[in-house]
C-alpha cells in the first residue's frame, strides 16, 4: 500500500473562536492529501478534468479525535482504501507534530464525463492510472 504524506501548518485563519482548526478545513486538508497522493502516482486532476473527467465526492466520513490549534503542523497521510475501477475510497489520517491522531476519514469518489455526469469506467480511459490504483491500494491484510 502507498501512502502520501503532506504537511500543513495551520493557519490563524483555519481556526475558530476556541482556537482550533474549524471542522470543515479538514475537508479542505483531505483534498490537499488525495492530490499529494494522486501526484505521487504520477497523475494529476487538473489533466484529467482537461480530459472532460470530474471526480466528485459521492460519500465522506470524517471523525475528529483531538483537535489541532494555530501554530501547529498537520502532516495528512492519505492513501487508497479501495478501488474496483469505477469507485474509489480514499482513507485519511491527520496527527500532530507529537504523533497524535487528531482525525481520521475517508472519502468515496467517482469518476464521471463533465457534460452528462455518466460514469466512465477508469482502466478502458486511464490504463495506467487504473494499474497504479491496483498497485497502490490497501490489502486485504494490511
Amino acid at each position: 500500500m502507498h501512502v502520501s504524506k503532506k504537511e500543513i501548518e495551520v493557519r490563524y485563519a483555519e481556526t475558530d473562536q476556541m482556537g482550533v482548526v474549524y471542522h470543515a478545513n479538514y475537508l479542505v486538508w483531505m483534498e490537499i492529501g488525495r492530490t499529494a497522493l494522486i501526484k505521487d502516482l504520477g497523475f494529476s486532476y487538473a489533466g484529467m478534468e482537461e480530459d472532460g473527467i470530474i471526480s466528485p465526492v459521492i460519500d465522506i466520513q470524517v471523525s475528529y479525535k483531538k483537535p489541532l490549534r494555530y501554530g501547529e503542523t498537520a502532516t495528512i497521510s492519505t492513501w487508497i482504501e479501495k478501488y474496483d475501477g469505477i469507485r474509489s475510497t480514499y482513507g485519511y489520517e491527520i496527527v500532530n507534530e507529537a504523533g497524535e491522531v487528531a482525525v481520521t476519514g475517508n472519502s468515496s469518489h467517482v469518476c464521471v464525463k463533465k457534460d452528462s455526469f455518466r460514469p466512465i469506467h477508469f482502466k478502458k480511459h486511464y490504463p495506467e492510472w487504473h494499474e497504479a490504483y491496483e498497485n497502490a491500494k490497501k490489502r486485504e491484510n494490511e
